[in-house]
């Protein structure tokens, strides 16, 4: 499956470069500079554990997103070599930019693993700062390291060694009465990150509540270096109201993007016209080429779940989804669904 080439096309190379308008104020698409790096647009796809794998990342790029990232990949997994955890780094040459998510507390090691041969085909090293999970704060990994800024930025430093793009994923806070996302910011700015994307919610909120735009405006504001903006985004509308009230260079989809990817589409102008069955299909044939027959089914069962999910008449379905025993019941069964 190709990335751009096959079923989708620009909405700016059908009107001669220039954005067509519909009436009401849209977001600004455009290129962004992260490192030496230049991003193709700046509408991204969060890394989602269980779900950004590759085949993933390539459906994202072909819809239009100007950066995906790996699942969040354990920097302890790697230095003990977890062969579960070496998989979540699969990627190939049709993956034009790569960038993995790395979870870890130790400056030491976040730094051996940025620089090893196991990240050597990445271009950007997301270093996650903003995981709320109990078990992971507690080992003072993810959102713990807002509290930690000293070691914080000695990750960052670390990484940078590795020659490639920093970026750090984080959150307003911790808790919604104590949010520093702009202080926080500074700090990672100053240890050299190029890029910072704020998910506009405190530890303590999860992935409730109204994210605080107000925040990540501030962290904007404060900063030289590019600042995203994610949390809440479900619709287009979503997307471009986030940009409005944030001020922020870009936007981070996260689950709706595997409920609806068509949403990549709606905000940067490139049209697919692919049906959401083509796209199912494609990514079950895209995972069977990379991974075993166990995984790919349970890969695209929770991928079809997320697409389900506002479509008439489709619970009845979900049970048969489930117990498909072979990708040829699997496939049966999508067309079923999404006919």
């Amino acid at each position: 499956m190709g990335t751009g080439k096959t079923g989708c096309q620009s909405n700016l190379q059908r009107t001669g470069g220039k954005r067509e308008r519909t009436g009401k104020q849209q977001m600004e698409i455009r290129k962004l500079r992260v490192g030496n790096l230049l991003l193709p647009s700046n509408v991204m796809m969060a890394p989602l554990a269980g779900y950004t794998c590759y085949p993933f990342r390539i459906l994202a790029y072909e819809m239009g997103a100007g950066l995906c990232f790996t699942e969040m990949v354990s920097a302890n997994g790697l230095k003990y070599q977890d062969r579960a955890t070496k998989r979540l780094l699969l990627t190939t040459e049709e993956e034009k930019i790569r960038a993995v998510q790395l979870l870890g507390g130790s400056p030491a090691v976040m730094e051996r693993m940025a620089c090893s041969e196991l990240l050597e085909p990445f271009d950007i090293i997301d270093i996650n700062m903003g995981c709320p999970v109990p078990n992971v704060f507690k080992s003072g990994e993810g959102c713990a390291l807002m509290t930690d800024q000293k070691r914080a930025a000695a990750i960052i430093r670390g990484c940078k060694k590795s020659g490639k793009a920093i970026t750090v994923k984080c959150r307003t806070g911790i808790r919604e009465e104590e949010m520093f996302a702009a202080e926080f910011a500074r700090m990672c700015e100053d240890a050299g990150a190029d890029m910072l994307t704020i998910h506009g919610r405190s530890r303590s909120m999860m992935y409730d509540g109204q994210p605080h735009w107000e925040e990540i405006a501030r962290a904007k504001m404060a900063v030289g270096i590019p600042v995203i903006a994610n949390g809440g985004i479900c619709s287009a509308a979503d997307g471009e109201r986030m940009m409005e009230r944030t001020g922020a260079d870009g936007i981070m989809i996260a689950r709706y993007g595997l409920e609806n990817p068509f949403i990549f589409g709606e905000l940067t102008g490139k049209i697919c016209d692919k049906t959401h069955l083509q796209i199912l299909l494609e990514q079950m044939e895209l995972a069977g080429r990379y991974y075993d027959e166990t995984f790919t089914m349970s890969y695209i069962r929770k991928l079809a779940s997320y697409g389900m999910r506002k479509r008439r008449g489709t619970k009845r379905y979900k049970q048969r989804l489930y117990e498909c025993g072979s990708p040829e019941e699997l496939r049966e069964v999508l067309e079923l669904i999404f006919s």
